[in-house]
């Protein structure tokens, strides 16, 4: 297959599935075995940032009217001072784990069937989650609070240290958890993922950009801009969704996903190998 129709369907997969409460990582790897791309892992690890680079470009532009009216108050105004200082406790957690421990899960856990049981087993938490009888008590971002916001990032981790659980899916959750409505919470880990997801992605291009020539500059920007143009609609979708219904739908998705993934794997048709 052409480089440039994988890097459409990477872009694809990524601008859905980055946002949704689905997992972008773990989709990636199961298409990716699927793919079977001609490039080496060093190349598609960085291409992956790129595309996930695009997606959070689309968060960017979708709130770019809210973040630039919050940087020209944000040195008096308090509320949007106590918002971005609960981002930056919510991406405390992530770093630390992440320094400490990233190398050793890709070594250990990026391959299809822990996807898959993360995938099932975080559907079934959603499911019960969404059962669980709750009263929210915050409605806007301004009100979270950073004792809130840090308890968020932590829940976040659970999709770094297991593959295929979904950041977005875990920030959405104990943000849930911690009283907010859906449509607060699931706008919180859009922004959660602009240091956390953008930092990373940054860091990881500068240190590996290199390796892209393998791929195709052509090809890597067709994958970007697909990523980021997808994203950017995936975006509205999902908070026009999460304001008249629940995420049970989500749920059930990730629980037959998770089941195909290990059918798949049992039959051979995705070779259950760590992605190294």
């Amino acid at each position: 297959m052409e480089n440039w129709l994988i890097a459409i369907i990477q872009g694809i997969v990524e601008g859905v599935t980055e946002f949704l409460p689905i997992s972008s990582t773990g989709h990636l790897i199961v298409t990716g075995d699927l793919l079977k791309p001609d490039w080496s892992k060093a190349a598609g690890d960085t291409f992956e940032v790129v595309i996930q680079g695009g997606a959070i470009l689309a968060v960017l532009v979708y709130y770019a009217r809210d973040l630039l009216g919050q940087a020209r108050v944000i040195g008096h105004d308090q509320p949007t001072q106590r918002l971005w200082a609960g981002v930056v406790a919510a991406c405390l957690p992530a770093l630390m784990l992440g320094v400490l421990f990233s190398s050793k899960i890709k070594e250990v856990l990026f391959r299809p069937t822990v996807v898959a049981w993360a995938l099932i087993v975080g559907g079934i938490l959603m499911y019960l989650i969404e059962l669980r009888p709750r009263q929210a008590r915050v409605r806007e971002l301004k009100e979270i609070g950073v004792g809130k916001a840090f308890l968020i990032g932590a829940a976040q981790c659970l999709a770094l240290l297991w593959p295929g659980f979904s950041r977005s899916a875990s920030s959405i959750l104990g943000g849930m958890l911690m009283g907010l409505d859906r449509p607060t919470a699931t706008k919180f880990s859009f922004y959660l993922g602009i240091p956390t997801l953008g930092g990373a992605a940054l860091v990881d291009f500068i240190r590996n950009r290199d390796v892209l020539g393998e791929i195709g500059m052509g090809s890597v920007a067709i994958g970007f801009i697909t990523s980021f143009v997808v994203a950017y609609f995936a975006i509205g979708w999902l908070l026009q969704y999460v304001s008249k219904h629940d995420f049970k739908g989500f749920a059930i998705y990730r629980i037959i996903a998770g089941a195909v993934i290990l059918a798949l794997i049992a039959t051979g048709v995705i070779h259950d190998t760590i992605r190294v």
